[in-house]
C-alpha cells in the first residue's frame, strides 16, 4: 500500500511538501487533497508515464483528458490562449477555488494532455487554481501544473476526506496526503471559457447564477 501522510492544506511542513514534490518529479501519483473533494495527480511533463496511470487507476476512459491544477491566475494566459476578457474577470472572482476554466490551449500545453477538438478548431485545456495552498505549492515546487482528477474509481462518488478514498486508490498510488474533510466537499465547476459568454459544463460549488454575475462585473 502507498504510504499515507498527514498533512495540512494550508499551512503544509516543508518536510511533508519536499517528499510529495520528489514523488510528482520521479514519475509518482500522488493522492492529494483540494479545497473541494481529494484528487489523483501527476506532474504534467511530456511522456510523463503516471498520466497513463491515472488512467488505469481511475478505471477512466483514455479519451477524457485530465484537468490541471496551476499555482496562479496569471497562469491563464500561459497555459491558455485567445482567453476572453469575461474568463479573466471570473478567475480575478474566483481564484483560488473551485472553479475550472475550459480554455484555448497555448502551444505549452503538450498535445498528450490537450483535448482534441472538432476537425478544424483548437484543442482545448481545463485550469484551475485550487483554494489549496499545499496544491499550489506542489505546482510551484514541481516546476510544471499537476494534472489532476478526483480520488475515486470512475462512477464511484469523490471523496471528500481522506478517510473516504478507496483504499483501492491508495494501494494503487505512490503516496496519499491525508489533510481530513475538504473544506467545501463539492466538486468544482467547469466553465466553456472558449466562446463569447460562459456556459457551465458542470455545475458544482459555483452557482450557474453566480459564474454570471462575475463574469459580467
Amino acid at each position: 500500500m502507498g504510504a499515507v501522510v498527514p498533512v495540512s492544506q494550508q499551512a503544509p511542513d516543508a518536510a511533508t511538501l519536499a517528499r510529495a514534490a520528489a514523488a510528482l518529479r520521479a514519475g509518482g501519483v500522488l493522492v492529494v487533497p483540494t479545497d473541494s473533494v481529494y484528487g489523483l495527480a501527476c506532474a504534467a511533463t511530456p511522456g510523463n508515464p503516471a498520466h497513463d496511470r491515472i488512467f488505469r487507476i481511475k478505471r477512466r476512459d483514455r479519451a477524457q483528458t485530465l484537468p490541471w491544477f496551476v499555482a496562479d491566475p496569471s497562469d491563464l494566459d500561459v497555459y491558455g490562449t485567445d482567453v476572453p476578457a469575461w474568463a479573466h474577470r471570473l478567475a480575478a472572482a474566483h481564484w483560488p477555488g473551485a472553479l475550472t476554466l475550459v480554455v484555448r490551449a497555448s502551444a505549452a500545453v503538450p498535445p498528450e494532455y490537450a483535448q482534441a477538438a472538432a476537425a478544424g478548431d483548437p484543442a482545448t485545456i481545463a485550469l484551475r487554481v485550487p483554494g489549496s495552498e499545499l496544491c499550489r505549492a506542489l505546482v510551484r515546487a514541481v516546476g510544471a501544473p499537476l494534472a489532476q482528477t478526483s480520488a475515486n474509481t470512475h462512477g464511484a462518488p469523490a471523496a471528500t476526506s481522506g478517510h473516504g478514498v478507496e483504499p483501492a486508490i491508495v494501494e494503487a498510488a505512490d503516496l496519499t496526503l491525508d489533510a481530513g474533510p475538504a473544506p467545501v466537499g463539492v466538486a468544482s465547476t467547469i466553465v466553456d471559457a472558449t466562446g463569447a459568454a460562459p456556459r457551465v459544463l458542470r455545475a458544482g460549488a459555483l452557482g450557474e447564477a453566480e459564474v454570471l454575475l462575475a463574469a459580467r462585473a
